[in-house]
């Protein structure tokens, strides 16, 4: 290989049995099938910036390419379930004496869902069959994709925030309704005044039902508090907490470990690949499965982006807060890229070590030693995407059309 080769920054992900890897202008994902044979699929990316120059701005190709690489991880993971399942769901087809396979379309990574092959069917038969299965399919994925979108904008945003903002009443450090009310009521009294108001509203307390008491106390703890450097930073720890919680749980499943083993793969592949030794299995095996340009690394910049973008733009109202951390987002992941984008730049610097310690400590977790057969899968799927990228003095590839 030579030095401008050795040069290209790759990068991966972790699939079903398998492994993503992405060079500058291509990618290729590599899958371990029931039988032990590894398939692959590799194709040239086109560059959005290429296309719309105008993301070629600071921060604005942050949001891109996050947007860009959630999409061809989706497409990655869709491959890997039809490759390592394939064989699990020929065997159900043969029960109904139809035969499926997966199919693949060339092109920008497109991956299709399935074909009907059934000897004797007429071709529209077989037609409404792809079709059904494809449109089945796609429902599928897209209903799986907007539940995990939902389901991550609870968990992570309005939990949180509404988790801090009833600990910061709770507390005290912040003024409840209840309590101004009170105050409001005992200001102009004094003395005896005071405990008779107290007697009072004790009083009227113990006389509602029990879920007027609760909706009131619900009420109280919602009682929206205008967040601080303090008010985000708890929250960004709620958030974090949240996080650890969850991905330790997903550890303890057989399935899961399994992908971290293939993302500790990834790892020691790109190692390899940087230390600019050949491609082998005994030279990946000894690297770390720790990387700092993980993407875990980029998670930790985020929270510390939006403690602070947070307590900047901010408003006494909940709802506005909550709508308020969505629509900042892609400005929160823009200026993490930039960060991080910066600090990799001088991988040794202190400033670089600092931002990415947090995620190589959590990658003990994400990643987990893999063994010799999960390394040729990734090493297999980072061959193939060099194979797509131009050689020395060739000009860049063309996405395919």
């Amino acid at each position: 290989m030579s030095t401008n080769e050795r040069d290209l920054i790759v990068g991966g992900q972790a699939v079903i049995e398998g492994v993503m890897m992405r060079t500058p202008n291509a990618y290729a994902v590599a899958v371990r099938k029931a039988d032990g044979t590894i398939v692959n699929i590799a194709a040239r990316l086109s560059k959005w910036s290429d296309k719309y120059p105008l993301l070629k701005l600071p921060v604005l190709r942050g949001g891109a390419v996050l947007v860009q690489s959630i999409g061809l991880g989706i497409k990655a993971l869709n491959y890997s379930a039809n490759e390592a399942f394939a064989d699990a769901e020929e065997a159900e087809a043969k029960e109904v004496q139809v035969a499926l396979t997966p199919a693949v379309i060339e092109g920008e990574g497109d991956f299709a869902g399935v074909t009907g092959a059934m000897p004797g069917l007429s071709l529209p038969t077989q037609k409404r069959a792809k079709d059904e299965l494809k449109k089945g399919g796609t429902s599928a994925a897209a209903g799986s994709i907007i539940f995990a979108i939902i389901f991550n904008i609870l968990l992570f945003v309005a939990a949180p925030l509404l988790l801090t903002n009833a600990l910061f009443i709770a507390a005290g450090w912040a003024t409840s309704p209840s309590a101004a009310a009170v105050s409001a009521t005992a200001a102009p009294n004094s003395g005896s005044a005071t405990v008779t108001a107290g007697d009072s509203a004790s009083q009227v307390v113990a006389s509602e039902a029990w879920y007027v008491r609760t909706w009131r106390s619900v009420r109280n703890y919602l009682h929206p508090v205008r967040p601080s450097i303090s008010f985000n930073l708890i929250d960004g720890l709620i958030r974090m907490t949240f996080f650890l919680i969850m991905i330790f749980s997903f550890s303890l499943l057989k399935d899961i470990r399994r992908v971290f083993q293939y993302h500790g793969a990834e790892h020691k592949t790109v190692f390899t690949w940087e230390a600019g030794l050949p491609l082998t299995v005994d030279n990946a095996r000894p690297q770390p499965r720790q990387h700092p340009r993980c993407g875990t690394s980029f998670l930790m910049v985020v929270m510390l982006v939006s403690i602070v973008l947070f307590s900047v733009i901010k408003f006494d109202s909940l709802l506005y807060n909550f709508l308020v951390r969505l629509a900042l987002f892609p400005l929160v992941a823009g200026l993490s890229y930039e960060i991080i984008r910066l600090s990799a730049k001088k991988e040794g610097s202190w400033v670089f070590k600092l931002i990415t310690r947090p995620g190589v400590w959590l990658q003990n977790i994400t990643t987990q030693e893999p063994d010799d057969q999960q390394l040729e899968v990734a090493i297999e799927a980072l061959k193939e995407s060099l194979k797509l990228e131009p050689q020395a003095g060739e000009p860049a590839l063309a996405p395919l059309s």
